[in-house]
């Protein structure tokens, strides 16, 4: 191996922030911050959202989890375009039916 290149591979405590549980595995991971495990030992801490504690796939619950606001940004962008976009307009119905009036006379 080339010397210098590889990043650091070492303990790290990853912690789900939704339940507050942790673990400690290995990883090449950059963090800022850093915890002390049960071990007495202080290592670099890497918080996720989502972890096996919390996963639905494990949980066998369905959570839904919208930290971003990414619903309430779809419908502001769209939510409003659609509404004005699905109401026809008042003079385009009434030209439809005039030429159908017109032919039901003839």
């Amino acid at each position: 191996m080339k010397s210098g290149i590889h990043p650091d591979y070492r303990y790290v405590v990853f912690q789900d922030t939704s339940s507050g549980d942790s673990f400690l595995t290995r990883s090449t991971i950059e963090t800022t911050e850093t915890t002390t495990w049960t071990d007495g030992q202080e290592y670099p801490l890497a918080k996720v959202e989502i972890s096996a504690f919390t996963h639905p796939f494990f949980t066998g619950q369905m959570k839904i989890v919208d930290t971003a606001g990414r619903v309430e940004r779809f419908e502001r962008r769209y939510g409003r375009r659609r509404k004005s976009a699905a109401a026809p307009a008042p003079e385009a119905a009434g030209d439809e039916a005039a030429p159908a009036d017109a032919a039901d006379e003839s």
